[in-house]
This record gives C-alpha cells, sequence and structure tokens, in this order.
C-alpha cells in the first residue's frame, strides 16, 4: 500500500533543546543514526535503517526553564534480548540519562529513562509483540485520545494498525519505521509547548495554505506560538500537539 500522493508526509520529529549538538549525539548512540551536521544551530539525525524521516534538535531559548510534567510525546527503543535491553539502558547512563520514576509497575518489563535534558524514553524488553518487526525506533508514544489517532492517520495517509481500548497507532503504509502510538485517555494536561513536535509537509503539487485548510477540516487549528515571519505554519492538533507544516517538497 502507498501512501497518498495528496496527504503530507513526515519530514521531522523536532526535539526542543539547550544544547542541540550533545542531546543529538545523545540520542545518535541511543538509536544508532547518524548526525547529519555538527554545528551550534539546528542539528539533523540521518537514519540508518528503513525510517523516512529524520530527528531535528533546534536551540529553543524557553528550554531553560524548568521542565513541568511529563512530555506529551516520547520514544520507546526496542531491544533484542535480555542482555541487550540491560547494556542499552547502562551504555545510555553513561551518556547522561537517569533512572526516572512515571508511575510503572514493578511487573513491566521496559525501562523509563530521562535524557540528558529531562526528555522521558522507554527502553523495551525484547520480543514485545506490540512493536514486533520494528527498527531500534519502535514508535513515537504519544499521550492523546482515539480521535487524535483518528486525526494523524488522515493527515498523513497512514493506516490504523491498532485501534482497541481506546487506543491507536498508525504506521507507514509500507510498513517501515516506527509506530506512532496513541495511549488514550486519560490525557495529560497540556503545561506550555510540547518540547518535541512532528514536522510534516504537502507534495510538490499541493498548495501549502490548501493543505492547511484541510488539515482544519479534519479537526486542527492554527496556532501562534511566537515564530513571526516564517515559511511554515505552526498548527495544533485536535488534542492541542504542535506541529509544523512546512513548504510543499
Amino acid at each position: 500500500m502507498m501512501q497518498s500522493t495528496t496527504t503530507s508526509r513526515l519530514v521531522a520529529l523536532c526535539f526542543d533543546a539547550i544544547d542541540p549538538l550533545g542531546l543529538a549525539r545523545f540520542w545518535a548512540a541511543a538509536l544508532g543514526w547518524e548526525v547529519d551536521d555538527e554545528s551550534q544551530h539546528l542539528i539533523g539525525l540521518l537514519p540508518t535503517d528503513d525510517t523516512r524521516f529524520k530527528i531535528l534538535f533546534q536551540p529553543v531559548p524557553e528550554t531553560n526553564e524548568k521542565k513541568a510534567g511529563q512530555n506529551r510525546l516520547h520514544l520507546d527503543l526496542t531491544t533484542t534480548s535480555i542482555d541487550d535491553q540491560h547494556e542499552s539502558v547502562a551504555r545510555l547512563v553513561e551518556l547522561g540519562a537517569r533512572h526516572i520514576d512515571i508511575g510503572q509497575r514493578p511487573d513491566e518489563g521496559h525501562v523509563v529513562l530521562a535524557d540528558p535534558e529531562g526528555n522521558e524514553l522507554c527502553i523495551i524488553e525484547p520480543h514485545n509483540r506490540f512493536l514486533a518487526g520494528c527498527e531500534r525506533l519502535g514508535s513515537i508514544t504519544c499521550d492523546g485520545t482515539r480521535q487524535v489517532g483518528y486525526f494523524w492517520s488522515a493527515a498523513l495517509g497512514w493506516p490504523l494498525v491498532w485501534d482497541q481500548d481506546e487506543e491507536t497507532a498508525i504506521r507507514a503504509p509500507d510498513g517501515t519505521g516506527p509506530l506512532i502510538t496513541w495511549g488514550g485517555p486519560p490525557v495529560a494536561p497540556k503545561t506550555g509547548k510540547n518540547r518535541l513536535h512532528l514536522d510534516i509537509a504537502p507534495p510538490e503539487h499541493v498548495d501549502q495554505l490548501a493543505e492547511v485548510d484541510r488539515l482544519i477540516s479534519l479537526g486542527a487549528t492554527r496556532v501562534d506560538i511566537g515564530q513571526g515571519d516564517v515559511d511554515w505554519v505552526v498548527m495544533a492538533d485536535p488534542d492541542g500537539n504542535e506541529f509544523c507544516v512546512l513548504t510543499p517538497r
């Protein structure tokens, strides 16, 4: 199944960062991806697997403020064995991660960490059925409603691969790359602009503002986060999570 030629594609997952280069190097080690450009400004990670989007790290002054509450988006990383899980945790702690308690039960198999800037991530136990077939980056895991999963399925043209018990998940039509998942209610309250957001872009033959109108018809809204005069459009999905619509490409 191919993605529709009229829907936007996912271009990047973006992190707001105090130290973009330092955080990019941490995540490059965590994922086994490659640092694309080592400057002190926008830093990119290029996938070394079948993932079709980049991860970007951008300096944002307000990120220096103390983190309040959990991120609404975090990454789940897969492992191939118990030894791999233990070694992954030890390696990331050595690189600046720390163990955190977000209410996980002792019998849950995954390990919850925070990266050097406090962003949560999970190191998933091996042979996790839900993430079977995924590469190291198993899931962009979101705190959100069932309806927002439907929104993103329509926005990107990605089919639902899970829709049960208020939980939803989508994946690229060709079955590559990570899932994007939503855990259903209750949804954590929003405490300011998200530190992680998605960048999407319409195809070259689709007008940017026409795509914005389509996304509004699906339930998105335009928002002002102080972006000023830029060539992308900042929007929020039906749960209030920011994302950017870039110029066609």
